[in-house]
Parts: C-alpha cells; structure tokens; sequence
C-alpha cells in the first residue's frame, strides 16, 4: 500500500511538473526583487517561509483530492460493462468534455452489443429449428431404407446414422452457451449410459468388423447424464472413424474414478496432440481423408469442463488412442 502511494505521488509531481516549475520561477524572481530594493534578510525569509507553508498545504490537499480520483477511476475501471458507473464530478472543462466522450462510447459499445446479441439469438432460433426439423426426413429416410436389409441399404443407414450424429453435434453446439441450457447432476449409472452408446454404434461395429471389449460392475457417478452421453459417444464415433480393424476398449477404473475407452486405430501425431481440444484443429490424420470437421474434441472438453470432469489423450501413432475421462465425484 505504502509503495503505491510512493509511486502515485511521483506520478503526481511528474504530471504537476510545469506547474511546480512555475511557481519555483515565481519565488526566484521574489527573492530577487527582494534582493535588489535590499529588503532585510528576516523579511525575505518569513515570506519564503509563508510561501512554503503554503505549497505544502496545497500539495497536500491537491495529492489527496489526486488519489481520490483515482482511486474512483480504478472502481469504474472494475464495474465498467453492461452499466456505467457514475464519475466524480469533474474539476474542469476538459475533464467533463472526456467524461462525455466515455459515455457516448459506452452507449455506442452497448448499441453494438445489442445488435450482435439481437443477431446471434436470430441465427441460433434459425439453425434449432432446422435441425429440428431436418431429424423428420432422416427419421423418415431410416424406416424406408430399414425395410430392406441389403448391403446397399445398410451401406446407406451407416451414412445416414453420420448426417444423423453431425446434427446432433449442431444442437449440442447451439445449447453449449445457452442461458437456457441447464445441467442436471445426478448419479447415474456409467454402464448403462456406456452401454445406450455403444448399442448406437452396434452397426458400424459390424460393417467395419470392429470388436468390443466391455465388461464392468455397476458403477455410479455424479453427473449429467444426457452431456456426459454426448461425449462418450464422440469418442467413440471418433475410434471407430479411426480404427480399420482390431478392438475398441472400454474399462471403467473405479479406483481414479475414470472412463477410459482405448482403440488400435492410426493414432495421433505427437505434434498434434497438444492441440486436438482446439476449436477447428483437425491435424493431420483429420486432413488425410477423414475429412474431420474439428469439432468433436473440442465440444467434449467444453462439456467436460463445465461437468468438472477432465479428459488426457495419450496416443503412439499406429498403435491407436487412449482417452481417459476423469470423474472426479462418484457415488458408488
């Protein structure tokens, strides 16, 4: 506290400079009149003496009213956002002048916000309400193509399940930084939830004869369960894109806790794997025919944050990807 009020007072001197200079310049030239009428020494130095008492008065109670304002400007500076707090009343014209600009500023800065809020609250209601409506054709398209169980029909359901996912993806996109989303935490059964996401998955297992390792207790663990199934289902859709042949693994460690779901698929780069959780990263097995939208990652840690899970990727490229979901709060 001491040291800032040192360095606001050298601040302070050093904007008061010119003045401070003026007024020395003044006392000179005193002295000097003094000097030349050969006024008795005494009488110069009492009038010295005045004239200091005096700038230190008024060095006092100028430095006071100095902090003062700025200690209101750094509590403005704090709540400055969607309101302006009130200012200190100005000590001239020109202070009053910058106080008008930073107001006519914030009303501008507010205006645009409006407007953008405004516009992005447009654009999200359009995109829910396709995507909304785009799941009626699919659902439509599923039945038709379900009544045939040809190789080219389930060829066609295996792409349609994908359009299927990547609406899904939007959705949980659009909700992530809704007021209105909310997250209901709950125990709720981790093998049950695994077991719902794998039974999506159950016909891409069989096209691309990938097997599954699963067996595990039942085990409880405090979360969202709806979010918590949207990720685990990313991950898988994610080993089975990247995985041509092998085993998908899935164990649920109840000592950490955590759900870690292993694949024999390419694997990741080591120079990519800082970087998969960024928004639109999609490396370079994302880049080498997978057409990865670089998405999937970095929606899983967004909603595993907000959980207050963690997710860690360890991968040996070739040898496939392990991603270990941490469950910091369980019930057993």
């Amino acid at each position: 506290m001491e040291k800032n009020i040192v360095r606001l007072f050298g601040q302070y001197i050093k904007s008061h400079t010119h003045m401070l200079l003026a007024m020395l310049g003044c006392a000179l030239i005193t002295a000097v009149i003094f000097f030349l009428y050969e006024l008795p020494v005494h009488a110069v130095g009492y009038a010295t003496l005045l004239c200091a008492v005096f700038l230190l008065i008024w060095l006092i109670v100028s430095f006071v009213r100095y902090y003062q304002k700025h200690q209101s400007l750094l509590e403005i500076l704090e709540k400055a956002g969607l309101e302006l707090p009130p200012f200190f009343p100005p000590s001239d014209l020109i202070e009053k002048d910058y106080q008008s600009i930073i107001t006519r500023l914030h009303e501008h800065q507010m205006a645009l916000v409006a407007r953008y809020d405004s516009s992005r609250t447009e654009m999200i209601d359009y995109y829910t309400m396709w995507a909304h409506q785009i799941k009626t054709p699919i659902a439509a398209m599923k039945l038709l193509l379900g009544a045939s169980d040809s190789r080219e029909n389930t060829a066609l359901l295996a792409e349609l399940f994908k359009i299927e996912q990547y609406v899904d993806m939007v959705l949980s996109y659009l909700r992530l930084d809704s007021s209105s989303t909310d997250y209901i935490i709950a125990p709720c059964s981790l093998v049950k939830l695994v077991r719902t996401c794998v039974r999506k998955y159950a016909r891409i297992f069989v096209m691309k004869k990938i097997r599954l390792s699963f067996e595990a207790d039942e085990f409880f663990v405090l979360s969202d369960e709806k979010w918590l199934s949207f990720v685990v289902e990313q991950l898988l859709s994610n080993a089975l894109k990247y995985t041509k042949q092998g085993c998908i693994t899935i164990t649920i460690d109840t000592a950490r806790p955590a759900l870690i779901i292993s694949d024999t698929g390419i694997g990741i780069r080591p120079e990519d794997l800082p970087r998969v959780f960024d928004k639109g990263f999609t490396g370079y097995n994302g880049r080498a025919g997978q057409k990865s939208t670089g998405l999937g990652l970095y929606l899983c840690k967004r909603i595993l944050t907000k959980l207050s899970h963690t997710i860690e990727i360890t991968s040996v490229p070739g040898s496939g990807t392990t991603v270990v979901i941490g469950l910091d709060t369980y019930k057993h």
